[in-house]
Protein backbone atom coordinates (compact mmCIF):
# COMPACT_ATOMS: atom_id res chain seq x y z
CA UNK A 1 0.00 0.00 0.00
CA UNK A 2 1.40 3.35 -0.86
CA UNK A 3 1.35 6.46 1.46
CA UNK A 4 -0.57 9.15 1.56
CA UNK A 5 2.43 11.74 2.19
CA UNK A 6 5.56 10.37 2.09
CA UNK A 7 7.58 13.01 3.33
CA UNK A 8 7.58 16.35 4.91
CA UNK A 9 10.22 18.65 4.47
CA UNK A 10 10.72 22.25 5.94
CA UNK A 11 13.49 24.44 4.17
CA UNK A 12 15.20 21.53 2.13
CA UNK A 13 15.16 19.51 5.23
CA UNK A 14 13.55 16.07 5.77
CA UNK A 15 11.02 17.35 8.89
CA UNK A 16 11.32 15.57 12.02
CA UNK A 17 9.92 16.86 15.61
CA UNK A 18 12.77 15.72 17.37
CA UNK A 19 15.38 17.80 15.39
CA UNK A 20 16.97 20.80 17.29
CA UNK A 21 14.95 23.45 16.12
CA UNK A 22 17.64 26.07 15.52
CA UNK A 23 17.86 24.22 12.14
CA UNK A 24 14.52 25.48 10.83
CA UNK A 25 14.83 28.87 12.16
CA UNK A 26 14.35 32.22 9.87
CA UNK A 27 15.06 35.22 10.38
CA UNK A 28 12.70 38.19 9.44
CA UNK A 29 11.48 37.95 5.98
CA UNK A 30 13.62 34.80 4.73
CA UNK A 31 11.27 32.51 3.60
CA UNK A 32 10.18 29.21 4.78
CA UNK A 33 9.64 26.44 2.58
CA UNK A 34 7.50 23.94 2.93
CA UNK A 35 7.09 20.69 1.12
CA UNK A 36 4.53 17.40 0.79
CA UNK A 37 5.76 14.61 -1.58
CA UNK A 38 2.44 13.07 -2.16
CA UNK A 39 2.30 9.01 -3.21
CA UNK A 40 0.26 7.03 -4.55
CA UNK A 41 -2.20 7.59 -7.02
CA UNK A 42 -5.02 10.05 -7.81
CA UNK A 43 -5.33 13.91 -7.05
CA UNK A 44 -4.52 14.96 -3.35
CA UNK A 45 -5.81 18.09 -1.91
CA UNK A 46 -3.54 20.13 -0.12
CA UNK A 47 -3.76 22.51 2.55
CA UNK A 48 -2.04 24.87 4.80
CA UNK A 49 -3.78 26.78 7.10
CA UNK A 50 -2.61 29.42 10.20
CA UNK A 51 -3.28 28.37 13.40
CA UNK A 52 -6.16 30.29 13.90
CA UNK A 53 -7.45 28.49 10.70
CA UNK A 54 -7.23 31.08 8.13
CA UNK A 55 -5.88 29.41 5.02
CA UNK A 56 -2.54 29.80 3.64
CA UNK A 57 -2.21 28.07 0.60
CA UNK A 58 -4.37 25.56 -0.85
CA UNK A 59 -3.92 23.17 -3.89
CA UNK A 60 -5.00 19.90 -5.79
CA UNK A 61 -1.58 17.73 -6.61
CA UNK A 62 -1.49 14.84 -8.80
CA UNK A 63 0.23 11.85 -7.33
CA UNK A 64 2.61 11.06 -7.19
CA UNK A 65 3.84 14.61 -7.05
CA UNK A 66 5.23 17.44 -4.61
CA UNK A 67 3.56 20.66 -3.07
CA UNK A 68 5.58 23.26 -2.06
CA UNK A 69 4.87 26.60 -0.94
CA UNK A 70 7.39 29.56 0.58
CA UNK A 71 6.39 31.78 3.16
CA UNK A 72 8.11 34.45 4.75
CA UNK A 73 7.30 36.86 7.87
CA UNK A 74 7.55 40.41 8.48
CA UNK A 75 7.76 40.24 12.50
CA UNK A 76 9.76 37.93 15.11
CA UNK A 77 8.03 35.33 16.89
CA UNK A 78 6.53 31.86 16.61
CA UNK A 79 3.74 30.71 14.66
CA UNK A 80 2.33 27.51 13.76
CA UNK A 81 0.81 26.01 10.61
CA UNK A 82 -1.09 22.73 9.88
CA UNK A 83 -0.22 21.02 6.61
CA UNK A 84 -3.34 18.87 5.84
CA UNK A 85 -3.36 16.47 2.83
CA UNK A 86 -6.62 14.72 1.47
CA UNK A 87 -7.29 11.59 -1.17
CA UNK A 88 -10.79 10.02 -0.83
CA UNK A 89 -10.61 8.41 2.15
CA UNK A 90 -7.42 9.23 3.23
CA UNK A 91 -5.72 12.16 5.22
CA UNK A 92 -2.78 13.23 6.68
CA UNK A 93 -2.14 15.99 9.08
CA UNK A 94 0.94 17.62 11.05
CA UNK A 95 1.82 20.85 12.52
CA UNK A 96 4.96 22.81 12.03
CA UNK A 97 6.59 25.24 13.98
CA UNK A 98 8.07 28.20 12.31
CA UNK A 99 10.18 29.86 14.36
CA UNK A 100 11.44 33.66 13.08
CA UNK A 101 14.33 35.50 14.81
CA UNK A 102 14.51 39.22 15.11
CA UNK A 103 18.49 39.00 13.38
CA UNK A 104 21.11 36.34 12.58
CA UNK A 105 22.51 34.82 15.16
CA UNK A 106 26.51 36.03 16.41
CA UNK A 107 28.79 34.04 17.57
Amino acid sequence: MNKLVTQVRLNNLQFNANRDPQVYRRTVNEPFRIQAMIGGAGTANVKLAAADGATIAAADVAAPGMFTHEIAFATPGTRVVTLTVERGAEAFRTDLRLDVLEHAWIG
